[in-house]
């Protein structure tokens, strides 16, 4: 099965009618939007709007109840796991590994798809690339565990980025970390976007670190989609109350909102 043929101006993501049910309690309640080629994208809401979940059909770790999700014109509840996971790669919240691994082993799994545990030599300079790229190189033989949770959250990335897909989703990637840690994975991020070529969707909490980073954002309130923009058009007074039930006051600062919610 092939990709099809994608333009710059196509949406990589095509989230078409979605929605998700748990016993009596609508998650994602038909969720319809289109995410454009490259950059970052970023889903913001309260807790318990539906934001991880519908970054989990995105990925194929859920099903839907109702509609249909494609990414780079793949229906990925249709396409097989080999062809998928050469196009679309996940990092999930809770990362665990049972097994004593390297940084460099962990890495390499991000080949899997391409040399099913097979490494060539060409899938050994990607892992050696991936390191370099987050400034792992270093570490590459340190095991995991002996890693702070910044270095821990890189190594996985470096993970994510050796996978070389066209599309990255992110579980709320800066989870547990200070305020340096955030800021290095944000920046190492959108380079990967600006650099690489990468789509990246990401869920995210500090509304503040979407604003600077993100080009594009969706908004969800309730498992509905109740926003989507550029973060000027969504982070604003107006929309953050409806979204959180506060009134928040936002400034310019270089051209990008600032919510003071402090």
């Amino acid at each position: 099965m092939a990709t099809a043929t994608m333009t710059a101006a196509d949406p990589v993501i095509t989230i078409t009618g979605v929605s998700k049910r748990y016993d009596k309690a609508l998650v994602v309640d038909g969720v319809e939007t289109a995410i454009p080629y490259g950059g970052l994208t970023s889903i913001i809401g309260a807790n318990g709007a539906g934001k991880s979940t519908l970054l989990s059909i995105v990925a194929r770790l859920l099903g839907c109840d109702t509609g249909s999700v494609t990414v780079a014109g793949l229906d990925v509840h249709a396409t097989p796991d080999e062809v998928l996971a050469r196009t679309l790669a996940i990092l999930r919240q809770n990362n665990t590994i049972d097994i004593r691994l390297t940084v460099r082993d962990l890495v390499a799994f991000g080949r899997f798809p391409h040399c099913k545990g097979r490494l060539t030599l060409d899938d050994a300079d990607r892992v050696e690339q991936a390191l370099a790229y987050l400034d792992m190189t270093e570490l590459g033989d340190r095991h995991l565990d002996e890693l702070s949770g910044g270095q821990r959250q890189r190594a996985f990335l470096a993970m994510v980025l050796c996978q070389d897909t066209e599309v990255v989703l992110l579980d709320e990637p800066l989870a547990g970390l200070d305020l340096k840690h955030m800021r290095e994975i944000m920046v190492r991020l959108r380079r990967a976007a600006d650099e690489l070529g990468k789509t990246i969707v990401l869920v995210l909490h500090d509304i503040n670190v979407a604003a600077k980073y993100c080009d594009h954002i969706l908004a969800m309130r309730d498992g509905r989609l109740h926003a989507v923009g550029c973060p000027a058009e969504v982070i604003t007074t107006e929309m953050l109350e409806q979204l959180f039930g506060i009134t928040v006051p936002v400034i310019d600062v270089e051209g990008r909102p600032l919510a003071l919610y402090y």
